[in-house]
């Protein structure tokens, strides 16, 4: 990998240490990245452990896929996240010792301008995670009705001015659509010209959050994941901002609670029990000055109860 697209992974010890790897366990590293996570997962894992990837980055499977050649205890599986049942299952597998998520985009995803992930580096308004499928940036820009533009930077960037941003980019696009960052960090930044930080950093989040389905995705894999592990394995997950790290803490919080009954009810011996423990207090990054990126990281960790 180009040594300028360098990436250090956040919580990386603290991550594999509260998976609790066991050497002949299954794991899997369902955001693969670059593979720092994984990579520490297998200095734990014995000669008869498996580890399964996932990711849906072309490069991040590329580097992927170049593990795999030398390790053979790694699967590669090509998708998103969200897809975890059915990629495990693809290869057989329908039980884990452990999950782990390292959710949010990875630094050589932003540091490379063609990607167009940054409002910092002017390049193409791509923003897929997948470039080889679906919408990208420009092309939703292009073609979004002011109110869903609206929506979505609201929704997703809490950005104060979405109303006047949405109309200001329909008003453009008639003449001439919004093509590079560039062209839309500089438009945003007529309108949020006393911004105190990056006046683009709401809107280039939210557009990206929204392009490649990333709530939806963790929204569908967190009870996917419940469902795969063994009992006693763990689940791993680390955010990156508070719209994903709520819909982490609400679902941990709700499947490591008994059901609600009505007291007026006699209790039931077969009473539904909690599918979940909470372990420990959530993590959040401390030394982040190797990736200030990493400054709002949060990781919470849940175990997959024995039944009684």
């Amino acid at each position: 990998m180009n040594a300028l697209y360098s990436h250090e992974t956040v919580l990386k010890q603290e991550a594999v240490d509260a998976l609790r790897v066991e050497g002949s366990g299954v794991y899997v590293d369902g955001t693969f990245g670059r593979g720092g996570h994984s990579r520490l997962i297998l200095e734990q894992l014995g000669d008869s452990g498996r580890l399964y990837v996932i990711d849906c980055d072309p490069e991040a499977i590329a580097e992927a896929q170049q593990l795999a050649a030398e390790d053979d205890r790694v699967t590669v599986c090509a998708g998103t996240f969200g897809e975890l049942q059915e990629l495990l299952s693809d290869q057989g597998v329908t039980a884990v010792d452990g999950l782990l998520f390292d959710f949010g985009v990875s630094s050589p995803q932003i540091d490379q301008a063609e990607r167009g992930f940054s409002f910092q580096r002017s390049g193409p308004l791509d923003m897929r995670m997948d470039n080889s499928q679906g919408l990208s940036a420009a092309e939703w820009l292009a073609s979004a009705e002011p109110q869903e533009m609206r929506q979505v930077f609201w929704r997703y960037g809490e950005e104060k001015n979405a109303n006047r941003i949405a109309r200001k980019i329909a008003e453009v696009r008639m003449e001439k659509p919004l093509q590079t960052t560039a062209e839309l960090a500089q438009l945003v930044a007529e309108i949020n010209f006393r911004d105190h930080k990056n006046p683009a950093t709401r809107v280039f989040q939210a557009i990206r959050i929204h392009i490649n389905k990333e709530l939806e995705q963790i929204e569908q894999v967190l009870p996917q994941a419940c469902d795969l592990l063994l009992p006693g394995g763990r689940l791993v997950v680390i955010s990156f901002h508070s719209l994903e790290d709520r819909i982490v803490k609400r679902f941990m919080k709700k499947r490591s609670k008994t059901a609600p009954v009505d007291r007026r009810m006699p209790v039931e011996i077969n009473q539904e029990q909690p599918e979940l423990r909470l372990v420990g207090k959530p993590l959040k990054a401390v030394d982040v000055d190797a990736n200030v990126r990493a400054r709002s990281a949060i990781m919470r960790v849940a175990e997959k109860r024995h039944v009684d």
